[in-house]
């Protein structure tokens, strides 16, 4: 998400900031091309799936798969983004991913004749599951999630490393800007264009981002500046350093619940996201071009919470801004369990996405600026063991409530139970969480970070 950045204002003067610099520039560059590539694969894989199958469960488990690495392999991906250089394994795993979605390519391209129609496929309601397909995309996804985890938990422990401390705000709010403008504006439509001309189109596209991100990546490994701490040299054990970074989390009495509050956070929406595809086919009606206009919302919503967040919380304080993305989540849930436009869709998800951009002003600067640099590779994966590795759980609950509301045989009605369910846990995780992330509470650790 976007996070943004805030530049001080006198009234006598105004203070030029800083240049971020070649290397930022470099690694800005491959964060779009790859976060082009996710756009598109956005449109692709949800639309692929529903070829192979129509089955909510079976849908949900492909999700399942991508994001089990979060909850099995975050701990271990921190201690060996702490051990080896952060750049090399950025490199190494973009080739892979691209590797990956070359096999899915050539797959896809070998097994078109078998495939319905992409924009019939809404009303096809006894279509056979094509499972050799299908399993090849269940064994990538897992594949992809272990390369992501390790991929984006060194990413984003690398930007300290590439810019100055007070220029984190404005580096990060650069990186997440140019995130939703392709993987939410630009990947998307792109995405619906390949496909009509061919399935397989979007995965070589998707390859080839990988591959060009890697290459960028590449470039900064000659040039970049000393980081605090080098890599050690010694022996891993890994439990040893997976319980250093756990602990140093689970005594932080603001990034503990923090952590545990955005876990169960995303794993409420994990519960909606499970079956999007199916959801958005038969109840919004949507087509692949009109799917793809629906990613365009987070992008929209991303850049104004980029511009907007910043303000907000200086206007409001930190504690009152998370609060607003908390009720927001359980009030958007009910407006989209009932409704059925697509254009209602749009609006909704575009405010959410303000309000999820909130969150991160606020919290992942913070992150970066008081957790050690010797241990930032670790804690910051162990937060994000909490706060993602609830999503695959939410998914597999999510396509287990779609098959089992089907048994009633209304199936519209079981595509909408979950967005029920989100709002009435939403509603009761705001008043669980509120009175734990207070403005004083997030100022006090913010000031303690800088000692």
């Amino acid at each position: 998400m976007s996070y943004g950045f805030a530049v001080k204002w006198r009234k006598t003067n105004k203070e030029k900031p800083a240049p971020l610099g070649k290397n930022y520039w470099r690694l800005w560059s491959a964060h779009a091309t790859a976060n082009l590539g996710d756009g598109v694969a956005t449109i692709a894989y949800p639309w692929l799936a529903s070829a192979v199958t129509r089955s909510p469960l079976l849908i949900a488990l492909v999700a399942v798969a991508a994001r089990l690495p979060w909850l099995v392999f975050t701990l271990p991906a921190g201690v060996i983004t702490d051990r080896f250089d952060k750049r090399k394994i950025i490199v190494a795993m973009d080739i892979t991913r691209g590797f990956l979605a070359l096999l899915v390519a050539i797959t896809v391209m070998s097994q078109a004749g078998n495939l319905p129609e992409l924009n019939e496929v809404g009303s096809i309601k006894d279509l056979q599951t094509n499972w050799f397909l299908y399993l090849v995309l269940v064994v990538t996804a897992l594949l992809f999630g272990c390369a992501e985890v390790l991929r984006d938990n060194s990413a984003q422990t690398l930007l300290p490393s590439v810019v100055e401390e007070k220029q984190l705000e404005s580096a990060n709010g650069k990186l997440w800007s140019v995130e939703f403008v392709m993987n939410a504006f630009a990947g998307p439509p792109l995405g619906s264009f390949l496909l009509g001309i061919a399935i397989f189109l979007p995965f070589y596209f998707d390859a080839s981002t990988f591959f060009i991100s890697a290459a960028l990546i590449a470039t900064l490994i000659p040039s970049m500046k000393k980081v605090e701490s080098e890599p050690k040299k010694e022996k891993i054990n890994f439990r040893a350093e997976i319980k250093e970074g756990f602990g140093w989390l689970w005594r932080h009495e603001l990034l503990r619940p923090m952590a545990i509050i955005l876990g169960i956070l995303n794993g409420i929406g994990a519960l909606t996201a499970a079956v999007f595809i199916l959801f958005a086919q038969e109840v919004l009606q949507t087509s692949v071009l009109v799917f793809a206009i629906l990613g365009t919302a987070g992008a929209v919503g991303g850049t104004l919470g980029g511009i907007l967040g910043p303000k907000i919380s200086a206007k409001l304080g930190s504690g009152p801004s998370l609060y607003l993305t908390l009720l927001s989540g359980p009030i958007v849930s009910l407006i989209i369990g009932i409704s059925s436009s697509w254009q209602l869709f749009w609006l909704l998800t575009a405010i959410s996405t303000v309000f999820a951009v909130l969150w991160n002003v606020i919290t992942v600067s913070l992150r970066q600026s008081i957790i050690p640099t010797e241990l930032l590779g670790r804690v910051n994966s162990v937060y994000r063991f909490f706060a993602w590795g609830s999503m695959p759980i939410g998914t597999l609950i999510g396509g287990a409530i779609v098959d089992l509301m089907e048994l009633t045989g209304d199936r519209e009605l079981a595509l909408r139970t979950p967005y029920f369910i989100a709002a009435v846990l939403g509603l009761a995780l705001f008043f669980f969480a509120a009175p734990k992330l207070t403005t004083e509470k997030i100022e006090k650790a913010r000031e303690e970070g800088r000692r």
